[in-house]
């Protein structure tokens, strides 16, 4: 086992632009140079499992903490689906990663469930446990970190965002991932996490990446992924794209070789 600096990356992006894939790999790469990964799967499409290679029965196994209505009660002091009232906003949480988590090929997995938001204002039990649990993710945990979010910042709060190493946003070629990756940003700056990457995904050749490097503005481009037809062979079969995918492996490869400098 190497010695390491902790490494926390977020990735997002609006659905089906990769981050998932994305994701995948760097937990791969991170577990090959002698890291300890704990993958977690905070996207309500809750693919990375997939991406991963995970067996369907061991997937099965592994609950969504936002689903745990037994744990939340116990944890929170209220019961799942109330909101206001009276309930604890910071509950004990540094036991669920090793509880509630499983592991394969070395990778540590836990499903993080849905973050409930709209005009309830999210103040709402499940919320709360998990916001606690990513906060502690982020400042407690001592392992990499590879956070699959969804197209937004809402795990994430202003005392976490000092520790996020880095939030990577994936895009594809294509206007509809600009107005995403927008209020990625205004989000992301609202809370004060500066740390902003981006990685353009089914990239198909220069005109792709010219394309990205436009949009990206003052954001750096961290690297490309290719259009890969074996990473769609993957989700159709079920493997690792880690293990059936070496182009993109390689291209990715040279995304983390600048992530974990």
């Amino acid at each position: 086992m190497v010695n390491f600096l902790m490494n926390k990356i977020a990735i997002t992006g609006k659905g089906g632009v990769g981050k998932t894939t994305l994701s995948s790999l760097l937990a791969y790469l991170y577990q090959e140079a002698g890291y300890n990964v704990l993958a977690v799967d905070a996207d309500p499409a809750s693919g990375l499992s997939n991406a991963l290679g995970f067996p369907p029965e061991l997937v099965a196994a592994i609950e969504p903490v936002s689903e745990m209505d037994e744990l939340i009660f116990e944890r929170t002091g209220a019961q799942p689906g109330t909101v206001g009232g009276f309930f604890k906003l910071n509950p004990k949480v540094d036991d669920i990663p090793d509880r509630f988590s499983a592991t394969y090929r070395d990778i540590r997995l836990l499903r993080m469930g849905t973050i409930k938001i709209g005009g309830t204002g999210c103040l709402c039990p499940e919320n709360a446990l998990l916001k606690a649990l990513t906060t502690h993710l982020f400042m407690r945990r001592n392992e990499v970190l590879i956070l699959d979010m969804e197209a937004g910042v809402e795990h994430l709060g202003r005392a976490t965002a000092q520790s996020v190493d880095a939030m990577i946003i994936v895009v594809e070629p294509g206007r509809r991932s600009v107005g995403v990756m927008e209020e990625i940003r205004r989000l992301a700056n609202d809370i004060g996490l500066r740390r902003l990457y981006l990685v353009g995904n089914k990239v198909r050749g220069e005109s792709d990446q010219a394309f990205i490097r436009q949009i990206a503005e003052d954001l750096p481009v961290i690297g490309f992924l290719p259009y890969d037809p074996q990473v769609i062979e993957a989700d159709l079969t079920g493997q690792a794209v880690y293990d059936i995918a070496p182009e993109t492996v390689a291209a990715a490869r040279e995304i983390w070789g600048k992530v974990s400098a």
